[in-house]
């Protein structure tokens, strides 16, 4: 047995009668209503280890920055990603690298990061702005309850089409949207009840899903193996290593599913969050757009990478949302042997939860923990500060997001687009109704006020 800790050792504390849910389910019906209350029951009731009945599995939540770093850094090699995710979500995110562990991974990881340089993301950069805009002159110039959501999955979906396929040249606007709702099965497929490729049910839809994704991205493979162009799909076909390491066909494919989910749905909750947030809060929102309107006076409306990380506001209003918000609130893992987390043996073969929105919203490491308060994050306060893992919406250790620096070029990209464009408001009191059975999303579309500006 492996120890985390040096502090005597005690085991997994029992379920109390009251936390056990319903048969089978075990709290996920909970975790559905409200993960932060969930998470706020399981600390009080049980501290930073603590038993979860959920799925007919023995499963384990992990909170605070303590036991969240743990798991995350890993460092006698006890958890595994593969098992955790593939008991979710696997057959639909076959052999992506949030799947795989080890040395595997880090095979992995270690080519496709060829692809995330900094050369790679200024290419990237320059090339968004075009989809950006294409994607917004489609937006109403009045509408007093524009639904934002769906409309930024779709411009991030386009987005993503671009960046990573170099346009989907002859994919059709009804082929794209038939993608979006196969990334959309396949994302939902999480919270499955019946895990059986059966009709009408989550995880047949999501096998359904991962069909038409596979046949939409090998239509694409031959041109992008016979020539290399900027898009990430040439660049997973052709990057190599000093050693000569390269990827298979099955892996550029099974890699692209992957990072098309992850970069237009995590994009596409943080935008809606920082709508919502600069809706509510107009001071921030004319600071941001300030900004962004003097860096176009200085140089242009497409600004490139260097240019987007000049402006500061938005970095702040975004880190805030994350924190507020997370796209992905709980990473799971499993135990492949037995550990011991701030002093509770877990034992082999447990399911674990890592519950970072926790996290972010514990008072003991935040000043008034849910106030939008971007400013937290400036030099002179750096909250996020408090713990190494005080903030970790991108996660943490060797399987820390290898696209987060993408994921915060387009998200500057798109809200320093949006704010040129645009203004909008959001009623103070307004509160999104989130579906937390996947990532979280508003259910009602995050509807806003939103008036294109008459004068640029």
């Amino acid at each position: 047995m492996t120890s985390a800790t040096s502090v005597p050792v005690r085991e997994l504390p029992a379920v109390r009668r009251e936390d056990r849910g319903v048969p089978f389910l075990g709290r996920a019906f909970a975790y559905a209503k409200d993960p932060v209350a969930l998470f706020q029951r399981q600390w009080e009731h049980y501290g930073p280890v603590a038993p979860l009945p959920i799925l007919g599995d023995r499963w384990v939540m992990l909170l605070g920055p303590d036991a969240c770093q743990a798991a995350l850094t890993n460092r006698d090699k006890a958890f595994a990603n593969g098992p955790a995710w593939t008991r979710l979500v696997g057959p639909f995110f076959h052999r992506g690298l949030m799947l795989l562990d080890f040395e595997e991974h880090h095979l992995h990881r270690r080519i496709m990061q060829e692809a995330f340089t900094r050369p790679r993301l200024e290419g990237y950069a320059a090339g968004m702005h075009p989809a950006i805009e294409r994607g917004l002159a489609t937006w109403p110039d009045t509408d007093p309850a524009y639904r934002t959501y769906p409309a930024l999955k779709q411009l991030t979906l386009d987005v993503a089409a671009d960046i990573f396929m170099g346009g989907a040249e002859d994919s059709t606007p009804q082929e794209m949207e038939q993608v979006n709702r196969a990334f959309i099965a396949c994302v939902q497929s999480a919270s499955a009840l019946v895990r059986k490729d059966l009709p009408f049910t989550r995880w047949g839809r999501g096998h359904r899903g991962r069909e038409v994704l596979e046949r939409w991205l090998r239509h694409y493979l031959p041109s992008r193996r016979a020539r290399v162009t900027d898009d990430l799909f040439s660049q997973l076909c052709h990057i190599e290593t000093e050693d000569g390491e390269r990827f298979s066909d099955d892996d550029v494919v099974n890699h692209m599913i992957f990072l098309m989910m992850a970069a237009h749905d995590t994009s596409t909750i943080t935008l809606s969050t920082m709508m919502q947030y600069l809706g509510q809060h107009p001071e921030w929102q004319e600071r941001c757009r300030g900004e962004s309107d003097a860096l176009s006076a200085r140089t242009s409306d497409r600004p490139t990478l260097t240019e987007l990380d000049s402006l500061t506001s938005l970095d702040l209003v975004m880190r805030e949302c994350l924190r507020l918000r997370a796209p992905v609130p709980v990473v799971v893992r499993r135990a492949v042997k037995d550990v011991v987390v701030e002093g509770v043996r877990i034992p082999a073969g447990t399911f674990v939860t890592v519950a970072a929105q926790f996290s972010h919203l514990m008072p003991e490491l935040w000043t008034d923990p849910t106030a939008f308060d971007p400013e937290r994050f400036s030099p002179e306060r750096r909250e996020d500060k408090s713990h190494r893992f005080a903030w970790e919406p991108f996660g943490g250790g060797v399987h820390k997001c290898l696209g987060m620096f993408f994921a915060g070029m387009e998200v500057t990209a798109v809200m320093h687009h949006l704010l040129r464009s645009y203004e909008w408001s959001v009623d103070p009191s307004y509160v999104a109704p989130l579906d937390n059975r996947s990532l979280p999303f508003p259910k009602d579309g995050q509807p806003v006020d939103l008036r294109r500006r008459a004068v640029r």
